[in-house]
C-alpha cells in the first residue's frame, strides 16, 4: 500500500504545483503542507477533504486504500 505522502506528491507534481503554490491555495503555510507530505504528524480531516476536492479524487484514493483515482460520488444533503 502506498503512504499518502507519496500520493500527494505525484498529484502535486501530476499538475505541475510547487508545495509553496499547493499550500497558497489550501491556505497554509508551505513549512504546514511540507509536513503532510513528509508524512510528519496528522493530517487534519479538513485538510484532506480539501485535497480530494481539489485534486477530484476521493480521500481513499489519497489514503491509499484504493488505486482508483475517481472520485466518489456525492451523497445527497442529509436532513
Amino acid at each position: 500500500m502506498e503512504m499518502y505522502s507519496d500520493i500527494l506528491k505525484e498529484l502535486r507534481r501530476d499538475r505541475g504545483l510547487t508545495q509553496g503554490a499547493l499550500a497558497k491555495k489550501l491556505g497554509l503555510s508551505t513549512p504546514n503542507y511540507r509536513r503532510y507530505e513528509n508524512a510528519y504528524g496528522n493530517m487534519p480531516l479538513e485538510i484532506l477533504v480539501r485535497l480530494a476536492l481539489l485534486f477530484d479524487t476521493s480521500t481513499d484514493y489519497i489514503l491509499g486504500l484504493t488505486s482508483n483515482p475517481e472520485p466518489t460520488p456525492r451523497r445527497e444533503k442529509l436532513l
